[in-house]
């Protein structure tokens, strides 16, 4: 079974949607036969690789809320981040634009199994919301994406070259197409679409349906049963 995510690794809930599916699979039957595989989703496209002022007072400009609102929301989505089992600092955090970071993500799915891709969504998460890595800085992002499996010299020339440019943005205009337009959002055995970060109890629920509509049948029996064939019946 496959499951497809669009997410940015700016977005913090993509972050906490993230521990919640890993939680769902941990308690999935069949965790060993299902493949994740992450899709770019560039929230902010224009977004430069720098952006001045803390969060808090970006988020007040973008929402057009006081510092102190701002600080409320930062810190309840910290508070719900610690659930997962996440430690979020958003007064390190330093994000910018991640279209580079997305054409790593590219390159870690073609280098490896799934599992490549998924370690390197993770170093990406964590420099993002726990240690504050400036996300959109070029040899910042080959340090992380070596720390988690890719090869430094490979993402230094990708990154160079251009290398996934492509790809990216027929990622992000698949989502157009899905009609996504906001992230997390999860296409489970691309049958079922889920939006942000549900709790792990649904998209378990979601992960059981699935499985049972695209598994073969399972013999429990077999032989010596009262049954008919054709025309021969069994008396």
């Amino acid at each position: 079974m496959r499951i497809d995510i669009w997410s940015d690794v700016v977005c913090p809930w993509c972050y906490i949607g993230k521990r919640r599916l890993e939680t769902a699979l941990a308690a999935f039957p069949h965790r060993d036969e299902v493949e994740v595989h992450w899709h770019a989703f560039e929230l902010d496209p224009t977004a430069p690789d720098t952006r001045e002022g803390t969060y808090d007072t970006r988020l007040a400009e973008k929402y057009g809320c006081s510092i102190e609102e701002a600080a409320q929301m930062t810190g309840n989505m910290t508070a719900v981040a610690a659930t997962e089992g996440l430690e979020f600092h958003f007064e390190r955090a330093l994000p910018g634009n991640t279209f580079d970071a997305h054409r790593l993500l590219h390159l870690a799915g073609e280098q490896g199994n799934p599992a490549l891709q998924d370690a390197v969504k993770e170093r990406l998460f964590r420099a993002t919301f726990v240690e504050g890595e400036p996300i959109a800085d070029r040899e910042a992002l080959v340090r992380l994406v070596a720390e988690a499996g890719v090869d430094a010299e490979l993402a230094r020339t990708t990154l160079a070259e251009g290398t996934y440019a492509a790809e990216v943005r027929a990622d992000e205009q698949q989502a157009q197409a899905l009609g996504i337009t906001g992230v997390p959002f999860f296409v489970i055995d691309n049958k079922y679409g889920v939006s942000g970060a549900q709790p792990a109890e649904l998209l378990g629920e979601v992960l059981a349906k699935a499985w049972q509509e695209s598994a073969p049948l399972q013999m429990v029996a077999t032989g010596g049963g009262q049954g008919c064939e054709g025309d021969n019946c069994a008396v």
